[in-house]
């Protein structure tokens, strides 16, 4: 990598296996009558691309594109089966709701114990912690086991621990899926802060509205291979998903676009 590089994707492809039959009953009925026990499929394939710091990549795609799988493997979760994947720095982010966070502790300890897992040291959480508490606003509910939180209120503490981490790279995958829409402003608020401090922001998201405000680069994913990188507007028009929505929609923060979810 060169000093300018922050993410290098280099002909990186990650298979998985599909099983059809769980209990040993099943795939021993399915072998003999010759069905397929289970098959493998390339969610990442072949990927190659370079992204350099301070860049606002937008990665789009239909559901089961390889979207929320490549994230994985920049974020180091996962490992590609065969090329590589190179970062420079320190990754934060959220690329999953309420990952890292222990169902039995409380938020405040989840706060500290997910800090701890984003690189951050003790001191440094207790200096952000006030501040931490502030943008999650779940009020009391910060004393309570997270596992009685809501899919809203884990997205909304998962965001704001990521969001304050000292980061080089934010990777952001679908935390806009879940809380009203202030939460959402303020979500989209605190990235454009992140992209204007000169961080590089890659952002998963099927909204049009935010990618053109979020974003000055857009990579589709079609079956785990790029189909396109380059200029935002000519990204969002080879999905096609400008088709739907009115300049008017678009350029209207009340009418930005829902964010969907992505298995794969």
């Amino acid at each position: 990598m060169t000093g300018t590089e922050s993410i290098v994707v280099d002909h990186a492809t990650k298979m998985f296996t599909l099983r059809y039959h769980r209990t040993f009953k099943q795939m021993t009925v399915a072998a003999l009558r010759r069905q397929d026990i289970s098959d493998s499929f390339k969610a990442v394939d072949d990927v190659s691309f370079t992204v350099h710091q301070g860049e606002s990549i937008g990665l789009m795609g239909l559901n089961g594109s390889g979207k929320s799988t490549l994230l994985k493997l920049i974020n180091g979760v996962m490992r590609p089966d065969s090329g590589q994947v190179l970062t420079r720095g320190r990754i934060s982010g959220l690329i999953a709701t309420g990952a890292g966070f222990h169902p039995q502790l409380t938020g405040r300890e989840n706060v500290f114990l997910n800090a701890a897992v984003l690189g951050m040291s003790e001191a440094e959480t207790k200096r952000k912690f006030d501040d931490i508490v502030e943008f999650a606003d779940i009020g009391k509910f910060i004393d309570s086991p997270v596992g009685h939180y809501s899919s809203g209120m884990f997205a909304r503490l998962g965001f704001a621990v990521a969001i304050h981490v000292e980061s080089d790279i934010f990777l952001a995958d679908e935390v806009l899926a879940v809380g009203d829409r202030p939460f959402k402003r303020k979500c989209l608020s605190k990235m454009q802060e992140i992209r204007d401090s000169g961080r590089t922001l890659f952002y998963v998201s099927h909204a049009a509205a935010s990618v053109k405000k979020m974003c000055d680069r857009v990579i589709v994913l079609e079956q785990g291979r790029v189909g396109f990188d380059g200029d935002v507007e000519a990204g969002i028009k080879y999905l096609q998903y400008d088709g739907s929505d009115t300049q008017e929609e678009l350029e209207s923060e009340d009418e930005m676009d829902e964010e969907l979810g992505a298995d794969i």
